[in-house]
């Protein structure tokens, strides 16, 4: 049950975010890191990837790919992450402080495992599969 509900509430997450990289690509663009190509075809193709695994998780037949995923997806964006804690960039003129940057990337490795844990990919910490 928890898993399950959990499963839903990442999908929906990813969904919402993917809706807002392909809506409102602005913020994102400013803190993707320079050495990317193409940032503006990267933010959209992360939209779009975050939309494809919010929907592949709640399929049955898809969820351990789409839970993959979205696993290396969070890992890849996370330079993107220490972009805007490292380089204190602003969204509408506004600086966020280490109180949201510091639990943010220390969640990123929660959230890779998240995405295994609903997947089905793995039961740890809690023991084998059935």
């Amino acid at each position: 049950m928890i898993r399950s509900s959990l499963r839903v509430i990442l999908a929906l997450f990813y969904l919402v975010a993917g809706i807002l990289h392909l809506l409102s690509p602005g913020g994102f663009l400013a803190i993707t890191p320079h050495w990317v190509p193409f940032p503006e075809i990267m933010v959209a193709f992360t939209g779009v990837a975050e939309i494809a695994g919010a929907v592949g998780l709640m399929i049955p037949q898809t969820r351990k790919w789409a839970a993959i995923g979205l696993a290396l997806y969070a890992l890849c964006v996370w330079p993107a992450n220490f972009n805007h804690a490292l380089n204190g960039i602003a969204f509408d003129g506004n600086t966020l402080s280490w109180w949201y940057h510091g639990p943010r990337l220390a969640f990123q490795p929660v959230l890779i495992w998240l995405a295994f844990w609903v997947g089905h990919i793995t039961n740890w910490p809690f023991g084998k599969s059935r």
